[in-house]
């Protein structure tokens, strides 16, 4: 399973060229100081390369899941 980033829309884009403007806006973000939570993978790598000025960018631990925990984070069966 990928990572996640946590992407936060720091910087005004106004003034900047409207491909940065819909670059940020498919990612999410559409007001300043608002964050998303995004796969990290090569697309969004790619896009966040592109606006990395008004960005800024934090890698998100996934929480344990019954999935992915071990043994002793799963509950026993009552009838086992």
């Amino acid at each position: 399973m990928p990572g996640q980033l946590k992407v936060t829309y720091r910087k005004s884009a106004i003034g900047h060229p409207s491909d940065q403007r819909r670059t940020l806006e498919s990612m999410g973000l559409r007001r300043l100081g608002q964050s998303v939570v995004v796969a990290d993978d090569p697309v969004m790598r790619g896009m966040v390369r592109k606006v990395r000025h008004l960005v800024s960018v934090e890698p998100v631990e996934a929480p344990e899941t019954p999935e992915t925990a071990g043994p002793a984070a799963r509950p026993e069966k009552a009838g086992a």
